[in-house]
């Protein structure tokens, strides 16, 4: 079975990493697909959280890295998709995903939505949170792989 794991990414956290490697592990393969959303103004451009992940994700033989626009369940028909996997980590992420996981069951029967609690140990954690801890001069090397880690930095102090 062929699952995606949807998102912004911006920029991909360990929190996201878990995930991946949880689905990894119970899925034939799972696609990784950046949205590209014009209604937000990411830190990093497509290409560039693109890349991220393929770093990320490199020691995992059946995990794609991909990117759509549009509407998700559009791109899950389009690739032969059968399962969306989000990731929750509280209560109001639950909300949010159960509302777009309805909507695309109303407009696509045969999708269905997993939902992956994330790992204790993540669940504070997101990409916002990395931004922020950066701009204060905080150490976010817990937080994401060194190549972000140095990307966040470069991009928010200009160094």
């Amino acid at each position: 079975m062929i699952a995606v794991y949807p998102g912004s990414f911006d920029p991909i956290t360990y929190g996201h990493i878990d995930i991946i490697e949880r689905s990894s592990k119970k899925f034939e393969k799972i696609i990784v697909s950046v949205l590209k959303n014009p209604a937000k103004n990411p830190m990093f451009s497509v290409n560039e959280r693109v890349k991220f992940i393929e770093e990320a994700t490199k020691h995992l033989d059946n995990v794609i890295v991909d990117s759509f626009s549009g509407l998700l369940i559009d791109y899950v028909k389009q690739n032969n998709i059968s399962i969306i996997v989000k990731g929750l980590r509280s209560t109001t992420d639950f909300e949010y995903e159960l509302q777009m996981a309805l909507t695309n069951k109303c407009l696509d029967q045969n999708i269905e939505t997993v939902f992956l609690m994330t790992s204790s140990n993540y669940i504070y954690l997101s990409s916002s949170l990395v931004k922020d801890v950066v701009k204060f001069n905080g150490d976010v090397s817990k937080f994401v792989p060194p190549v972000v880690r140095e990307a966040v930095i470069r991009k928010i102090k200009g160094v």
